[in-house]
């Protein structure tokens, strides 16, 4: 049997944890800064050789948020993300994100101190998440909280964004 070859068109993979916790008949998202610091997101990286897609994403919410908690062994969605801006080399890359669910259990400071995990509503998170993004990236993230509720068992709003 050959090795699986990824066809150089193809857009590389990162993992995400959607770190969310219950609060009586709500549900909180914990997000994270960005490496620049300007914008929120997931904590999120690269899938690694030794360990599943799901304990990838484990990782990435210890390493960026200080949480741990049960997360979901499949994955609930992908989505679309970027990375860069057009102006700075190598500009803006796209990456498939798979992003799993981890109900948080326990917190601490991460040990990536600039991350700044704060827990947001699932409408604030909606928003936060589109601050300083491309409309078609915000939708993007804006449609992972909306499955994620979906996935937890509770239904969006109606008419929401």
């Amino acid at each position: 049997m050959g090795v699986a070859r990824i066809p150089q068109h193809a857009l590389p993979l990162q993992v995400a944890a959607v770190c969310y916790r219950r609060r009586g008949q709500s549900i909180e998202f914990l997000l994270v800064n960005t490496n620049g610091g300007g914008k929120w997101t997931f904590p999120k990286g690269d899938p690694e050789s030794s360990l599943s897609h799901g304990q990838a994403a484990e990782r990435e919410a210890w390493e960026e948020a200080g949480v741990r908690g049960d997360i979901e062994s499949r994955h609930f969605c992908l989505y679309i993300h970027s990375k860069g801006v057009f102006w700075k080399p190598p500009g803006v890359r796209e990456y498939v994100i798979k992003a799993f669910l981890l109900e948080v259990k326990q917190e601490q400071p991460p040990p990536e101190a600039t991350r700044n995990p704060t827990w947001f509503s699932a409408e604030i998170a909606k928003k936060t998440l589109t601050k300083g993004r491309e409309v078609k990236y915000a939708r993007e993230l804006q449609a992972v909280i909306d499955r994620a509720m979906e996935r937890i068992g509770i239904a969006p709003a109606a008419g929401a964004p």
